[in-house]
């Protein structure tokens, strides 16, 4: 990859994806990021080797891609000071909510992909959705691809606004999954195991039920229903969190988050 980039922001995802980019083979030189915290920037230059800033200027202008890693509150000021130095560039932004609308406004460019990733990309295993305006080519596409590859697996949408849909499925889902590892943790040492045994089977089985879904051609359903003979011991789980309701409880809080996804997009893109 010949590209120049700089990352505006340097926090987890940022540093996610500068780690991929080097393991790829890009080179620290190749490499900017705008950071105003002083100890973030010493961190990502002893970590990276990479040139670190506490703002923007004028060197920014040989970057072909900026990556946008700023919270969705903080992103317009930092466009704004951004814009003037970044006319050539493809923009890439990982910030939640915000509407591509809003960014080709601030930057005064149409060659915006929005992507949405989620934070197991900091050990390459993440799910990206990404969107690209109608002036995005097929070559910034590409190179877009090769930058996000090494985080883990991603998806091209049609429409943006399918984004707030992932950002509540696969961008907050992780969260999801630690919500049920802590209820099995605590379960599993209130029935007499210890804490760390209990983490370490809570935590193989979403693994390993995980790798059996991505592998099979079978729905969730059906492999469901494969471990769950009537009047077993999966049965009478199923049954308590049914009489719960807690599938329709799940599927209300995804579509909570939708819409706080949605409320970003009108809180901070105006």
């Amino acid at each position: 990859m010949t590209s120049h980039i700089t990352f505006i922001g340097g926090g987890n995802m940022a540093s996610a994806i500068i780690g991929g980019l080097l393991r790829q083979g890009m080179t620290a030189q190749q490499i900017d990021v705008v950071e105003p915290y002083a100890e973030a920037r010493d961190k990502l230059q002893a970590q990276f080797g990479i040139t670190a800033l506490h703002g923007p200027g004028p060197a920014l202008a040989k970057a072909s891609l900026v990556v946008w890693a700023v919270k969705p509150q903080t992103f317009k000021e930092a466009a704004l000071q951004t814009r003037f130095h970044t006319k050539q560039a493809l923009h890439l932004s990982v910030a939640a909510g915000i509407r591509s609308d809003s960014i080709a406004s601030w930057l005064g460019s149409q060659r915006i992909v929005r992507a949405m990733p989620n934070t197991p990309a900091l050990v390459g295993k993440g799910m990206t959705a990404l969107f690209g305006r109608p002036a995005v080519t097929e070559a910034d596409r590409a190179l877009v691809d090769r930058v996000m590859a090494p985080t883990g697996q991603f998806l091209w949408v049609q429409a943006e606004s399918q984004l707030d849909a992932v950002t509540a499925l696969s961008g907050s889902g992780p969260a999801y999954v630690f919500y049920f590892l802590e209820a099995m943790t605590q379960a599993g040492a209130d029935m007499g195991l210890s804490r760390e045994q209990a983490h370490r089977l809570a935590v193989g089985t979403f693994v390993g039920a995980s790798e059996l879904a991505a592998a099979s051609d079978d729905p969730p359903e059906v492999l469901r229903q494969r471990v769950t003979s009537k009047g077993g011991t999966t049965y009478a789980a199923i049954l308590s969190m049914e009489q719960d309701d807690l599938k329709n409880a799940f599927m209300r809080a995804l579509h909570a988050a939708r819409h706080r996804a949605a409320e970003l997009g009108d809180e901070f893109g105006s």
